[in-house]
């Protein structure tokens, strides 16, 4: 059993040359994983924003989805964790495409090993104006309120509001000390073999007592993923081969 993992790609941030190029490699990043895995776990912020209304979607990614649904069509389970920046789902994801859909993080046993997979919003301690926001924003009453703003305008809020929390979270101090490393640790030593989160962008990989921690980074400079398999996890760079 192989499973692949992924996180953090926010497509929508760049301007289209680029944003066509990186959706070019995620797609035959998402070819490369059929045939080849059981499971692809997407860790959150597929997209920079996302905002899903009853009968309508945002525009582009045609590609990537209907990637995604080739593997569902081929019996590969896909596990879609929504993160801080693309959290208004409605459907389209689960019954369009076929993709498992998680609010929150989650645990989960792959090969005898005991896996807590989330995209990390929320986690760190010392976050609490954070945990506060989300709560507002992902309010199923507030989302239908907004809703009923048009299409045009309320993409392009959500698309404005989604680059100020990413420069929020940028320059915002945290401590010296990791915070989803720390809370890593704890989902250890209540004995999780591996604890994978994405959000900070900085990839990392961290032995601790008996588990592993690791952050997957960004696609945004260096794309990767990460390959569990025959009991072993490792980080693999992505350059569409």
């Amino acid at each position: 059993m192989t499973s692949f993992f992924v996180s953090d790609l926010h497509f929508g941030l760049l301007d289209s040359k680029n944003e066509k190029l990186r959706e070019e490699s995620f797609v035959e990043f998402l070819k490369f994983c059929n045939g080849r895995i059981d499971k692809l776990f997407i860790l959150g912020d597929l997209f920079d924003y996302w905002f899903e209304y009853k009968r309508v979607i945002q525009k582009g990614y045609f590609r990537t989805f209907t990637a995604i649904n080739e593997l569902v069509k081929n019996k590969i389970e896909v596990h879609y964790f929504i993160g801080n920046h693309d959290f208004m789902h409605r459907d389209f994801f689960e019954k369009e495409i076929g993709t498992i859909l998680y609010e929150d993080a989650a645990q989960f046993e792959i090969d005898g090993k005991k896996f807590f997979l989330g995209h990390g919003d929320g986690l760190v301690e010392n976050d609490l104006g954070y945990n506060i926001l989300k709560k507002i924003l992902r309010n199923k009453s507030i989302q239908k309120l907004y809703s009923l703003l048009h299409p045009d305008f309320g993409i392009w809020l959500a698309s404005s509001s989604s680059r100020k929390s990413r420069d929020y979270t940028t320059e915002k101090s945290y401590g010296q000390k990791d915070g989803l490393y720390e809370a890593a640790k704890k989902k250890i030593d209540q004995g999780y073999d591996y604890v994978l989160f994405g959000h900070t962008h900085i990839r990392k990989v961290e032995d601790y007592k008996n588990g592993k921690y690791i952050n997957l980074g960004t696609w945004l400079n260096q794309p990767c993923y990460g390959k569990f398999e025959n009991g072993n996890f490792e980080i693999i760079d992505w350059n569409n081969k």
